[in-house]
């Protein structure tokens, strides 16, 4: 039976895994860190400094992280990634009175999980077939709002039953046990399970080429091989093409509306609602668990359209990405006019949901257009990505501070107008770049 199941799925299977621990251990350690700042009187400047120190670190690793990737193979950088960080949990005690402490600890564990994304893009590019590759990507980062709403159900349970530093022991525990089994099961791939695609035709184009039955396939394509590390890397030409830049601008504005809805929605129940938290239970959830299950309807769509040869790669990418961020930016814009918590969850759920619609377009599209630099332009997309989450959080905590001063408080429906605007038309002028300059058709 085993001998019978595919390799691949079971490396998209672990990476899956992967991004759904790495982002239980990103709400978990909000939740934790809080919860244990909160009963030590930490200021709220002091927590936010704490808080936001991962995601400099993440910023800053995410094209050290292609390059290395590059150079030395997704396989052992992804491992990498993981053991430095549960390590740094497993010995670094949660004492938020010890500020400095805090910050390195943080800022280690986000340099090190900035490793992961573009390492896992480059383990997928070696090991999945272009007929595969849309659903195996979206399973794969929808490991992240499984994730999210995973930590949101479990982890205060796990504080108030036990300890804050007990999640830090847990989350070490998952990353070890997960670091375990890829180290045991995680390969390059044998020349049967390299991805094969035909060419020329614009459906389902190179993720690897095979000229022939008997031809070798060059040495730069397969992880950890000879020509990857020795030969240099087009940076001139990867930071001056237009399809690229495309995802790159797509994927900052994905993050900018990702992570203002994950820092400010529960600010928006509370205080733009005057709504509990407690009292609305897992309806919280709704949103990140639509994310979940929207990523993997528009994989299945892309890679439906493309096998059946319905679409060409460029017409498939182009029409996920503009109708799931058309119909987010619809949804954002629309969600301060909802009053009642039912209507605010529907019209979240609808904006992060067919924002990770859009996922099936750009997210998959530097495996189209870059195979072989995969990881590394997945680190200059997910460095963008990350710089707007840093900007988008900022930016809205003093949209809302000059509104209380201007409206007293924050139940105002103008309070909010601006902060779910803004992500609202990055989406639309977004989505026009990418319908204008992006391509499915192999560059590098």
């Amino acid at each position: 039976m085993w001998t019978k199941f595919p390799k691949r799925y079971l490396i998209v299977t672990l990476t899956f895994i992967s991004t759904c621990i790495c982002y239980v251990e990103r709400v978990g350690f909000s939740i934790a860190y809080t919860a244990a700042a909160d009963a030590a009187g930490v200021s709220q400047s002091s927590k936010g400094t704490i808080l936001s120190t991962f995601y400099y670190g993440y910023a800053c690793s995410q094209v050290p992280g292609g390059w290395a990737a590059q150079r030395v193979g997704g396989r052992c950088v992804l491992l990498l990634s993981f053991v430095t960080w549960s390590l740094t949990y497993a010995f670094v005690p949660l004492d938020p009175n010890r500020v400095t402490m805090m910050v390195l600890a943080r800022l280690l564990v986000g340099v090190a999980q900035g490793f992961m994304f573009p390492s896992i893009h480059s383990v997928l590019a070696q090991w999945v077939p272009p007929h595969e590759r849309s659903r195996s990507v979206s399973l794969t980062t929808s490991g992240m709002y499984l994730g999210a709403a995973a930590g949101m159900l479990v982890v205060p349970s796990l504080v108030k039953l036990r300890s804050p530093q007990f999640v830090f022991l847990a989350e070490a525990t998952l990353g070890t046990i997960w670091s375990v089994v890829w180290l045991n099961y995680a390969s390059n791939p044998p020349q049967s399970e390299l991805p094969k695609a035909t060419t020329g035709t614009g459906f389902g184009e190179v993720l690897l080429l095979i000229k022939g039955g008997h031809e070798k396939i060059k040495a730069e394509d397969r992880d950890g091989q000879n020509s990857n590390r020795t030969e240099n890397i087009p940076w001139k030409s990867i930071f001056g093409s237009l399809p690229i830049w495309a995802i790159v601008v797509n994927n900052f504005t994905f993050h900018y509306a990702l992570y203002v809805m994950m820092n400010w929605l529960p600010t928006y129940f509370e205080q733009g609602l005057q709504l509990s938290l407690q009292d609305m239970g897992s309806y919280k959830m709704v949103p990140y668990l639509n994310m979940f299950i929207f990523s993997n309807i528009g994989g299945v769509i892309a890679d439906h359209l493309i096998t059946k040869r319905l679409l060409s790669v460029t017409a498939t990418r182009k029409l996920l990405n503009t109708s799931g961020f058309i119909v987010a930016s619809l949804a954002l814009m629309a969600l301060p006019i909802f009053r009642t918590s039912l209507g605010a969850v529907i019209c979240s759920s609808l904006a992060l949901g067919f924002l990770a619609l859009g996922r099936a377009g750009f997210a998959v599209n530097h495996m189209d257009i870059a195979p072989k630099y995969a990881g590394i332009v997945m680190g200059v997309s997910n460095t963008a990505g990350t710089l707007a989450g840093i900007i988008g959080v900022d930016l809205t905590g003093k949209l809302l501070e000059a509104a209380k001063f201007a409206h007293s408080d924050l139940s105002n429906l103008e309070s909010w107008r601006s902060v779910f605007m803004i992500p609202g038309v990055l989406c639309i002028f977004s989505s026009l770049g990418f319908l204008l300059f992006s391509t499915g058709e192999r560059i590098f």
